[in-house]
């Protein structure tokens, strides 16, 4: 294989480390990652809110991000450590997103994949679900679908 195809530790701490200083000075709101030590950057931890309009609106949820060594090469492993309720992740947290799968390419960021969750939460793949029972209700039983979502629902610290 080619050098350039497998970068080197130093070069993917270099575009992580580049990441989150990018993320730190947009001050995007409603969310934010960072990684979970000094030792290990290729393991962050993130917060999502809700968008408004939706029925995720003033929620906050955590979620991983576990980075290959061969980032931005291959997508990170991103799952919600938050109990979930939505069409495109399952129980244990693992999300069904086309960008986190065979549409990754490296010019996506921490910052896009944020800001692509953020906006799965109000615009689910009903075509795609995990969650069966989440597609069906979300679109037919609007009231059953907040209910289950806030049954499942936990507070995080900010």
């Amino acid at each position: 294989m080619a050098s350039e195809s497998i970068p080197d530790g130093h070069t993917v701490t270099k575009r992580l480390q580049s990441e989150l200083m990018q993320l730190m000075m947009s001050s995007t709101p409603g969310i934010s990652a960072f990684p979970v030590s000094d030792s290990n950057i290729l393991l962050w931890a993130g917060t999502i809110e809700g968008p408004s309009d939706t029925y995720y609106a003033g929620l906050k949820f955590k979620i991983s991000i576990d980075f290959p060594a061969n980032y931005p090469y291959t997508a990170p492993t991103v799952k919600f450590i938050s109990p979930m309720w939505h069409p495109n992740v399952d129980m244990s947290g693992n999300i069904c997103l086309d960008i986190l799968k065979e549409k990754w390419s490296a010019v996506y960021n921490v910052q896009s994949i944020l800001l692509s969750l953020q906006s799965l939460l109000g615009e689910p793949n009903n075509s795609s679900p995990l969650n069966a029972q989440a597609a069906q209700l979300y679109d037919s039983n609007p009231e059953e679908y907040k209910r289950l979502l806030m049954e499942r629902y936990q507070e995080i610290d900010a």
